[in-house]
């Protein structure tokens, strides 16, 4: 089949099964909850298939397609996590974003080849994409959670988002349970740059090395201050926001300004 019609197949399951996962949130009637994971598991199926098929196994780490890996990473993890807590809220989000960055990947971005990698490399690259998933699914709970905590303050207990979403307490552990595990990962991202990568801070890496480091240590003072001073609430959606937004300047920010702005190739 032709990748433009299993890029719309991948792309049109990924907004089917969000509108399905929002169903009740608006509160109308709703198919099981299953339907739309299981739309989403084709899609995110066929998303990785075209992925490593476009460029012939290889990882493409050009703006777009990065963007699409990415993209890949959060909604199968956001699959995974949905087996372990029921927070099929964040499909509402991350599903229709999968869906733009898929399109944009396949209809929009000019063609490019997958570069060559030693699996050093590649074992750098797949800890930052892991790290960069976990820690983007936690960043979408904590706006969740500020979400749901809000509306308890208001005491709109009825509300659609409070019964699509676990008990405040859960949804607070999973939240740190998904940090913990992007730090480590983040963490593995830096040790294996420094292991692999030949010059960390080479002009293209240096800031992208200095920002990832950043955003290590705001998630790890949160962290800290987790163990220590059992913080939660708003400080940890602040931090969990600070720390990812500095994360996504390091990842794609220089590819953004590179690629697209002074069309220099990393």
């Amino acid at each position: 089949m032709p990748t433009a019609l299993l890029s719309l197949f991948a792309i049109a399951d990924y907004l089917i099964a969000a509108v399905v996962l929002a169903l009740p949130i608006a509160r109308l009637p709703a198919p099981a909850r299953g339907i739309g994971l299981a739309l989403a598991t084709l899609a995110v199926l066929v998303h990785g298939t075209l992925m490593f098929g476009m460029h012939r196994g290889g990882l493409d780490l050009h703006f777009f397609a990065s963007l699409s890996l990415a993209a890949f990473g959060i909604a199968a993890l956001t699959l995974i996590v949905n087996l372990v807590r029921p927070v099929a809220a964040l499909g509402v989000l991350v599903f229709p974003v999968a869906a733009l960055l898929l399109c944009l990947d396949v209809f929009y971005a000019p063609a490019t080849v997958a570069q060559p990698m030693e699996w050093q490399i590649k074992l750098h690259v797949s800890f930052a994409l892991l790290a960069y998933s976990l820690l983007s699914i936690a960043a979408l709970l904590a706006i969740l959670l500020a979400l749901q905590e809000r509306a308890l303050r208001r005491r709109r207990i009825d509300s659609g988002l409070i019964r699509a979403l676990p008990p405040l307490t859960m949804t607070e552990s999973l939240l740190f349970r998904l940090i913990g595990v992007g730090f480590v990962f983040l963490t593995l991202t830096l040790v294996s740059g420094v292991l692999f990568v030949d010059d960390l801070f080479a002009q293209h890496l240096a800031h992208k090395t200095i920002l990832s480091i950043a955003s290590w240590l705001v998630f790890g003072i949160l962290l800290f201050g987790r163990w220590r001073w059992g913080w939660r609430g708003n400080r940890a959606v602040r931090l969990t926001l600070i720390g990812m937004s500095v994360l996504l300047l390091a990842f794609f920010g220089s590819k953004f300004v590179l690629e697209m702005i002074l069309h220099r190739p990393l």
